[in-house]
């Protein structure tokens, strides 16, 4: 084995040795979020909204009974919460489910819409 000679110091051959500067990562910014909003109405049974939840967003019936109740109860729910892409998708397919084939007179679409999710 070879023995290898370090120097004493940080000097090699008269200079001194300068680390090469460090690349700052750039923080990726986080894509904003959105929310798909479900609002109340008084032509669509519980039972339409729940099937439409289950449909199209897999929620189990009990889970879309609860969705159901705060929607009739405060306005509105927040169903769904994603990338502006993905919810725009998801509140089309909402708007393209059809009438509520619960009631007797056909329906037009539950409304939905999207909202940026808030920062703070």
């Amino acid at each position: 084995m070879t023995d290898i000679a370090f120097p004493a110091s940080n000097d090699v051959g008269g200079q001194v040795g300068v680390l090469p500067k460090r690349k700052r990562r750039k923080k990726r910014k986080k894509e904003p979020r959105f929310n798909v909003v479900l609002w109340n109405d008084e032509e669509h049974t519980f039972d339409y909204v729940i099937l439409l939840l289950k449909s199209l967003f897999g929620y189990p019936v009990a889970e879309g009974f609860r969705i159901a109740k705060t929607i009739h109860l405060q306005g509105k729910a927040i169903i769904f919460t994603s990338s502006l892409g993905q919810a725009e998708i998801k509140r089309d397919q909402i708007l393209a489910f059809g009438s509520d084939p619960f009631m007797d007179e056909p329906t037009g679409p539950l409304q939905a819409t999207i909202e940026k999710v808030r920062t703070e």
